[in-house]
């Protein structure tokens, strides 16, 4: 952890580059390739300052409600794993693809309704 005492500062700031002109000059910003829309963190240690791209997460990513539809797939994709409605494994593609030619060997499942 960063403290005081060790002579660092717990400061990690984000900033979201709006304009050319915002913090960095032109050649910095080309150099590190940083571009308008960019999330820089700061991070300050004594009289240095490290600036690093802050990379989203996967919350970062989705909204809501779309992180809500994800969540429900893997739910429901795990729940056919443990029940055992799953592929067998194959070793090559040609097993794959003899498997595919071959058919089902029982009857055809029906299709779930997706949740959407």
């Amino acid at each position: 952890m960063l403290t005081a005492e060790t002579g660092l500062i717990p400061c990690p700031m984000t900033f979201i580059v709006k304009t050319k002109s915002d913090t960095l000059p032109a050649a910095v910003r080309q150099q590190a390739g940083i571009k308008i829309g960019d999330m820089l963190e700061f991070k300050v240690s004594g009289r240095v300052v490290t600036i690093m791209p802050k990379l989203p997460t996967a919350d970062d990513e989705y909204t809501p409600e779309q992180r809500a539809i994800v969540d429900a797939q893997l739910a429901e994709g795990l729940e056919d794993v443990r029940k055992g409605r799953v592929s067998p494994k194959f070793d090559t593609v040609d097993e794959m693809l003899a498997s595919l030619k071959a058919g089902p060997k029982s009857k055809p499942r029906q299709k779930k309704p997706h949740s959407r």
